[in-house]
């Protein structure tokens, strides 16, 4: 039996992705769909692919970091090296984002007492204003 294989258009519908980027990504080498002349037909292993390059995407990693862990699928041993480098380089992002949600609510807080500064001066200046009214 042959797999089920889905269009580009089934591919955007389940991905919610536009067909640009699934061309992007195979023009990226990322995806390799099955060409049937000007069809596009893409595997179960597009589909796991097209998962991971999302999920890869939406941790802030390179298009070039999710092009190299997912070549180590074909490493030959049981995918220890590919999650062992994919733990590696996802411990690293994590620091990464957490490093930066710190510097991000450091940079609130300070906009924070900006505004409660602004508010003070703009209410003593109106103060002021009425006064002399």
């Amino acid at each position: 039996m042959t797999e089920k294989t889905m269009t580009i258009r089934e591919m955007c519908e389940a991905y919610d992705v536009t067909p640009r980027t699934l061309r992007f990504y195979e023009a990226k080498e990322l995806l390799f769909p099955i060409r049937d002349g000007q069809k596009r037909l893409f595997t179960k292993r597009d589909r796991a692919r097209l998962k991971l390059i999302l999920r890869g995407k939406r941790f802030g990693f390179s298009l070039e970091e999710i092009r190299q862990l997912l070549d180590l699928y074909h490493a030959g041993d049981q995918q220890v090296t590919q999650l062992t480098k994919t733990y590696e380089v996802g411990r690293e992002r994590l620091a990464d984002m957490e490093r930066q949600r710190e510097e991000l609510t450091e940079a609130i807080e300070d906009l924070k007492d900006q505004l409660a500064w602004g508010e003070k001066m703009i209410a003593s200046m109106r103060a002021k204003q009425e006064a002399a009214e």
